[in-house]
């Protein structure tokens, strides 16, 4: 039976064993989706696209049963299983029966309406609630996904660097219709650098697991919020879209919230999986895989443009939504290269080293540490300890002039090579907080100051434990802990995004998250501002 024949026979309420009123048919480029009261009852067309090919009933009949297979894992109760579609004595029925089984169709459980998050969003009814159990399951989809050598080959850079790549040759001809020659060579030119750059970064995703059977098309209409979270639709049809790195896979849903104008929920989600997951890495991936994740949106409602079968008014409204694309694609592009100046101040005690290493250790960023610096500048052991009087010696005022001018020079070569710095003192001087702001700008570089904070009995007791273990270079001590507070200038003049106050008496992974998705939010505002 031709297909077109068999989609008229399929709109037949009779022959389903369920019998519903009516039979509503849906229409998409790979499939024939037909609703048919509580159930749905999904067809593949007999096309071969390149990417995908169901053009004979074996093909179609595998490729039902994965979608059923791959599914389950995150909508279990929605997908009930793989029927036959047969033909006898000239009539079509479905399930068990007489005749030739002429075709397959994946069943599955009618979703509720208006139930996709896209709709929860443009009714103003998604809550912060919801973002958290929305990241929550899908980090622990992705700690459950399959992985192993063959997959995790789908990680390989070359593996990566040939989606990319093909994506700009694919678009090459839209050049000057579509989007300037200026945002094609600065996207490929960052996309490029990011991952000549970050090598270490993507090979050290293979060796911890990173590299997953995921969904593969993880975006809003694919996400159903009820009384349980139920995601469906993923990619059965070509394992090379759905095996990758987990950032890419989380990636396509942070995207389009971005660009459905919601970049700081997009923010939070990202904050949240991070939490779950401390797979503080991926926060270093996700500009690059969300520019990846926007091209192949752009790349996709291009294509249209060049179907004859559409109306003038249909590629008017794709000619729209492609360059809205493009321009989010470069806008994450622009910025997946940006280094960032991270200062950590406060008090003596107050955990300025801890949360500098924790960041440095989770992200592979420079610290420099202040204390570290003075003992060399000094040219002593730094456990060496020096317990001059305040402000005396090599913390003199003038030493302690001298050490920053030389951390500063030191960090400055370092962004210049687009690296990310953490500097660790106690910056207690507007004058000191205020030259690492400027050293950032002429650098180009983003801006961070994390004031930590705790409470003094609590530095009292890290005070003593540090004296006990002789285990670090400060030589900050009890004694000259009121001298250092009266001395320290309030820390003002920073916006709220170049500005963290951090509460180091909160556990060590609460603190992390807290900056990344202080960092993540901060970014959110960015767009929010350029617009996508």
């Amino acid at each position: 039976m031709e297909f077109p024949s068999l989609v008229t026979a399929l709109q037949n309420p009779q022959i389903y064993p369920e019998k519903p009123v009516k039979v509503d048919l849906v229409r998409t480029h790979i499939s024939a989706i037909f609703l048919a009261g509580e159930y749905v009852y999904k067809v593949k067309k007999p096309v071969n696209f390149g990417f995908l090919d169901f053009t004979t009933l074996e093909k179609r009949k595998f490729y039902c049963q994965q979608e059923v297979d791959l599914n389950r894992r995150l909508a279990g109760e929605v997908y009930l299983g793989v029927v036959e579609i047969r033909a006898h004595q000239g009539r079509i029925s479905i399930g068990d029966g007489p005749g030739e089984v002429i075709d397959y169709a994946v069943k599955m459980k009618r979703l509720p309406p208006n139930c996709q998050m896209d709709q929860w969003l443009a009714k103003g009814e998604l809550t912060p609630e919801m973002v958290e159990k929305i990241a929550a399951k899908i980090a622990h989809f992705h700690a459950q996904a399959a992985t192993n050598p063959e997959i995790s080959s789908f990680g390989e850079i070359q593996t990566v660097r040939g989606n990319v790549e093909e994506n700009f040759a694919q678009t090459e001809k839209y050049v000057g219709q579509v989007f300037t020659p200026d945002l094609y060579r600065e996207t490929i030119e960052a996309n490029r650098l990011f991952l000549e750059r970050q090598l270490p970064l993507f090979q050290g995703r293979i060796l911890r697991g990173k590299i997953r059977d995921c969904h593969g098309d993880l975006h809003l209409q694919h996400i159903c919020l009820g009384t349980e979270i139920v995601i469906f639709d993923c990619i059965e049809f070509n394992q090379r879209f759905r095996y990758s790195d987990v950032a890419a896979d989380i990636a396509f849903l942070l995207m389009d919230l971005d660009f459905h104008g919601h970049p700081l929920l997009s923010a939070d989600l990202a904050a949240h999986y991070l939490g779950v997951t401390e797979d503080w890495p991926l926060y270093l991936l996700l500009d690059f895989y969300k520019s990846y994740r926007a091209y192949v949106r752009a790349k996709v409602t291009s294509f249209r443009l060049d179907d004859p079968n559409i109306s003038l008014q249909e590629k008017g409204a794709a000619l729209e939504e492609a360059r809205r694309y493009y321009s989010l694609s470069h806008f994450y592009a622009r910025r997946m290269n940006r280094p960032i100046l991270v200062i950590t101040g406060g008090l003596m005690g107050t955990g300025k080293s801890t949360i500098a290493r924790s960041l440095a250790e989770a992200l592979g960023w420079e610290w420099l540490r202040v204390d570290v610096l003075r003992k060399e500048l000094a040219q002593v052991s730094p456990l060496e300890h020096r317990f001059e009087a305040f402000q005396q010696g090599i913390y003199s005022p003038d030493f302690s002039r001298q050490t920053y001018e030389v951390l500063f020079h030191r960090a400055r070569t370092l962004l210049d090579q687009g690296k990310t710095v953490l500097l660790d003192g106690s910056f207690k001087k507007q004058s000191e907080r205020k030259a690492a702001l400027g050293l950032a700008r002429d650098a180009h570089a983003d801006f961070l100051l994390i004031e930590c904070q705790c409470a003094d009995e609590e530095i009292q007791k890290r005070m003593a434990q540090r004296a006990q273990e002789k285990k670090e270079p400060s030589d900050g001590r009890w004694e000259i802990f009121a001298d250092q507070k009266k001395d320290y200038d309030r820390m003002e003049g920073f916006g709220a995004d170049l500005h963290l106050p951090l509460d180091t008496g909160r556990p060590l992974k609460e603190c992390v998250g807290r900056v990344l998705q202080h960092l993540l939010r901060s970014a959110g505002r960015n767009l929010s501002v350029a617009g996508p």
